[in-house]
């Protein structure tokens, strides 16, 4: 498997040392930089004072639950953030997911399917290459400029996480076109995702609530009741 960046930081939060000890050893030989922590204080004091590509977040730690440690990372920082649970129930995940979490991985896990829930998620917060070479969209009150990752609304920065971006980016780079279910996971998300639907669903709402004028009526991002999702041509707004 190749190697990456060691520039590329990923914050462990975990008070299981086995796990933890796993998880780093697998991570830093293929390249990763790896930093521990193994309670919620911890875990949000670094990353208030330094730079991760990526935070592992358990779900039980000693001093408060990952769901408080994901809100209050969310209250101040974009970082992509998988939780790990002994917890398979759905429920539990989409509250993750509506908290902000990116990704999700129960406990115990295939070492193999780890790493490839970490390439799939830093991958999303890549710029696409072909951004470079695309305008800027405006429609409405949107702007999405795509060189330069920067969406606003009214003259106003919408702050996106990286999922929401690459998301928002495939559907107003398809503008006009309805994208299928499959299709938005597998861009979006990677291939493995092809049937995490509600994936989709908690960050269109995401997308809707921060771009919209009335989520309930969304103007730009259009469903197409089961089938996908569309985002309206400039000339149909």
């Amino acid at each position: 498997m190749a190697r990456v960046s060691a520039n590329t930081h990923i914050l462990v939060v975990d008070d299981e040392i086995r796990l933890v000890t796993l998880v780093r050893k697998n991570l830093e030989s293929l390249g990763y930089k790896v930093t521990a922590a193994g309670d919620g204080k911890t875990a949000i004091e670094l990353v208030e004072t330094r730079d991760f590509d990526l935070v592992i977040l358990d779900l039980m730690l000693p001093d408060m639950d990952g769901y408080d440690v994901c809100r209050q990372i969310r209250e101040f920082s974009e970082v992509p953030i998988i939780m790990l649970t002994a917890r398979s129930d759905e429920t539990e995940k989409v509250r993750g997911l509506d908290l902000g979490a990116d990704d999700y991985l129960t406990k115990p896990f295939n070492v193999q399917e780890m790493l490839a829930r970490v390439r799939a998620v830093l991958r999303r917060t890549r710029l696409p290459q072909q951004a470079k070479a695309r305008p800027v969209l405006t429609t409405g009150n949107l702007c999405i400029d795509f060189a330069r990752r920067l969406v606003t609304l009214r003259g106003e920065r919408v702050k996106l996480s990286p999922t929401e971006y690459k998301l928002l980016y495939e559907l107003a780079s398809n503008a006009g076109r309805v994208l299928l279910h499959d299709e938005l996971l597998r861009r979006v998300w990677g291939s493995e995702y092809r049937d995490e639907v509600e994936y989709l669903r908690v960050y269109v709402r995401y997308l809707r609530q921060k771009i919209e004028d009335d989520p309930a009526r969304p103007r730009y991002i259009l469903t197409e009741p089961g089938v996908g999702y569309c985002f309206a041509l400039p000339d149909q707004t």
